[in-house]
């Protein structure tokens, strides 16, 4: 569809947001893949139900099971304006951006090498998902345990089991990786970056 030519209105709004804007407006509609949000002054949207549209990981810092666990319809909400879809003519906004990122904090308030206390969460074919608490999750990759084959090491853990790990932490990819002390303390824990 042309948008500029089959919806002008529309088209003009849009071009006018700028990477940054702070827009509010109305939780229109929430599907499995996003949600849509009525912005305040912003026109109606001729096939959506909002012009505005959140993806699902832009939702939330920490990790959600359904966008309700986040939003709900006819909730006021305040996003960042990420970009233009043009194929869509949408606003992409972030709900996340505004809120201050937990991974960040847990980094500054984290030593490197430190011991922490952790559940398990989930033990999977590739390694251990570890709970450290206010949402932060880290892996223990079974590949960290050398001279045993991973099929072993998943024996060795349970869901809900409290085990004691080193942290390393990557804030460019968003990962927390974890050793067992044991392992740690042979290799060396890579620093914080």
């Amino acid at each position: 569809m042309d948008w500029q030519s089959e919806s002008p209105e529309l088209w003009a709004f849009l071009a006018s947001l700028h990477c940054g804007d702070i827009l509010s407006g109305t939780v229109a509609a929430i599907e499995p893949f996003g949600v849509f949000v009525a912005l305040d002054n912003g026109p109606a949207h001729p096939l959506f139900p909002g012009v505005g549209f959140i993806v699902i990981p832009e939702l939330s810092w920490r990790h959600i099971d359904a966008p309700t666990d986040v939003v709900h319809v006819g909730q006021r909400v305040s996003c960042e304006f990420l970009q233009l879809d043009t194929y869509n003519a949408e606003a992409r906004l972030s709900l996340r951006a505004l809120e201050p990122d937990p991974l960040r904090a847990f980094a500054g308030a984290t030593a490197v090498g430190q011991e922490l206390c952790g559940t398990v969460e989930k033990v999977l074919p590739f390694g251990i998902i570890v709970g450290l608490g206010n949402g932060i999750a880290g892996l223990v990759p079974f590949k960290e345990a050398r001279g045993r084959p991973a099929v072993s090491l998943v024996d060795d853990f349970e869901a809900g089991e409290t085990v004691t790990v080193v942290t390393e932490i990557d804030l460019p990819t968003r990962r927390v990786l974890l050793s067992r002390p044991q392992v740690a303390g042979r290799e060396g824990v890579v620093p914080v970056t």
